[in-house]
């Protein structure tokens, strides 16, 4: 059975309104349509021409979802695209014996399920979120109506496309060539976004992930993960704040993992 969710807009004006189908009720619980859709500030689609964004936003569906949800799963066949305008999303990979490598997690602005949606495929991995999340769906018919129709932001999404390749090519070099897990850790801090201390040039870095899903980023233990920070923190490379890990030395840090390129 396909259950159905009615959005419709705040304005008293009577207007059409809009249903999107979903095939469960779990599918159904994690959604609320209770926000204005707007594109992201950041990502391809954030400074199209008012022609062509006003044609997305009339094909997006606006979706929130609550920490821990599942916006979609490896295999699964492809709805659409979710375009990420608030929180983070985890995309992983699962083997057939339960094991789970996080490949990286989406910011806002990001395209979500883009290959899969262009190319008709199952998805190739899960994306679960992080944090409470907002995102507007674009369901994939639509979806590719609209790039026929919009050549400015089918190019956009090509040019998408290409950085996803670069990306997986960068981290297929980085977790072949790297030869130890110390190695793999100071490239991955090094590599998450930061901006400066203040007062002693210092980089402060947002750290959501537990230890456990950072091995599973860089393809080792839990237990090494937390040897590891342990070790930068004696070497006064690192100090971590809660959430929040303060780079001491980024030079040293980055001589880690540069040495072995």
């Amino acid at each position: 059975m396909a259950y159905r969710l009615r959005v419709i807009p705040k304005k008293k004006h009577r207007t059409r309104r809009r249903t999107i189908e979903f095939k469960s009720l779990s599918e159904l619980s994690v959604v609320a349509a209770s926000f204005t859709p707007s594109l992201a500030r950041h990502g391809p689609f954030s400074d199209l021409p008012q022609g062509t964004a006003a044609a997305l936003m009339a094909i997006s569906w606006p979706m929130s979802y609550p920490k821990e949800s599942t916006l979609f799963v490896e295999g699964q066949e492809p709805t659409g695209i979710f375009l990420l305008s608030e929180g983070r999303v985890k995309l992983s990979m699962n083997s057939a014996d339960a094991k789970s490598i996080m490949v990286r997690i989406a910011e806002p602005g990001e395209l979500l399920g883009l290959p899969a949606t262009i190319s008709g495929n199952r998805y190739e991995l899960t994306a679960q979120t992080l944090e409470p999340v907002r995102a507007n769906f674009v369901p994939r018919v639509a979806f590719l109506q609209f790039l026929r129709d919009h050549g400015v932001a089918a190019v956009r999404v090509a040019h998408s496309l290409s950085d996803l390749y670069r990306s997986t090519l960068l981290e297929v070099r980085y977790l072949g060539f790297s030869g130890s897990a110390t190695e793999k850790l100071a490239r991955f801090l090094m590599d998450l976004p930061a901006r400066p201390s203040s007062d002693n040039g210092h980089l402060w870095v947002r750290l959501p992930l537990t230890h456990k899903e950072i091995g599973e980023m860089i393809g080792t233990s839990r237990e090494t993960v937390t040897r590891l920070f342990g070790h930068f923190k004696r070497r006064r490379l690192i100090e971590v704040h809660n959430s929040t890990l303060l780079i001491t030395n980024e030079n040293a840090l980055r001589a880690i993992f540069d040495s072995s390129f």
